[in-house]
């Protein structure tokens, strides 16, 4: 039995449930986490990276193919399908602010890091780790967590089937001459809850990241760890 469990029952919607379960035996720990948090429209002057309608502009991770998630046009939004990491096309210097907007299925039967697992890479190289962690006392493999580098501040995650979101200031790492010289650093807001303020990036590559030298630009990537992640309204805006 999870620690998240409190008095007050999860409803959802048909939607919900048809695509990640009945969430019917979810108990919440405050009546807004049944609730999805507010889409944000992208500023001016920002790059969409995802808009729900094509993965035109993400390739798989590690070779240059079309992605291969599955795109679920009735929401505006792509699922994780086992086709291997996605990353986008381009990459971004840096600094930028992007967001993410995500949700996980509900797996009451899994554990660990096999219950909605998922992450966004800034750089393709820096995780964020996507996970159903509601109600647990979070650590950095959690959700939210800088992978192996911080745990969040804070536990802000909604409960599993309801839309998310991250905010992300990133800073790259300062290079001289091709070397670097000082590390990035990223912010995070999870659902407008600031979980992380200038955390500094301690390992040029956390956990499955593409690696490479930090001082070159890189892509946003998405990771595929075998659970059906959906994702939607990505968008990037440089500073």
């Amino acid at each position: 039995m999870r620690a998240c469990t409190l008095a007050i029952l999860l409803t959802a919607t048909p939607l919900a449930l048809a695509q990640y379960g009945d969430i019917n035996d979810v108990k919440l720990l405050k009546p807004e986490d049944k609730v999805d948090q507010p889409s944000q429209k992208p500023p001016r002057g920002a790059i969409v990276l995802f808009d729900g309608k094509s993965l035109a502009g993400w390739v798989k991770a590690r070779k240059n193919e079309p992605a291969a998630w599955k795109l679920l046009k009735d929401i505006g939004a792509m699922q994780v399908s086992g086709g291997g990491d996605i990353m986008t096309k381009d990459t971004f210097p840096g600094p930028f602010h992007l967001h993410v907007e995500f949700r996980v299925p509900y797996m009451p039967n899994a554990r660990g890091q096999g219950r909605g697992n998922s992450g966004v890479y800034t750089h393709g190289r820096y995780e964020v780790q996507i996970l159903d962690s509601y109600g647990l006392k979070s650590d950095s493999h959690d959700c939210g967590g800088i992978y192996e580098i911080a745990r969040p501040l804070v536990n802000a995650c909604k409960a599993p089937t309801v839309w998310q979101s991250y905010d992300i200031d990133f800073t790259p790492p300062a290079c001289e001459n091709g070397k670097k010289t000082a590390p990035g650093t990223i912010t995070v807001r999870h659902n407008g809850t600031l979980i992380h303020d200038k955390v500094k990036l301690t390992l040029d590559n956390t956990r499955s990241g593409l690696g490479g030298d930090p001082c070159t630009p890189g892509p946003i990537m998405l990771q595929d760890h075998g659970n059906p992640v959906q994702y939607r309204n990505i968008w990037l805006l440089p500073k």
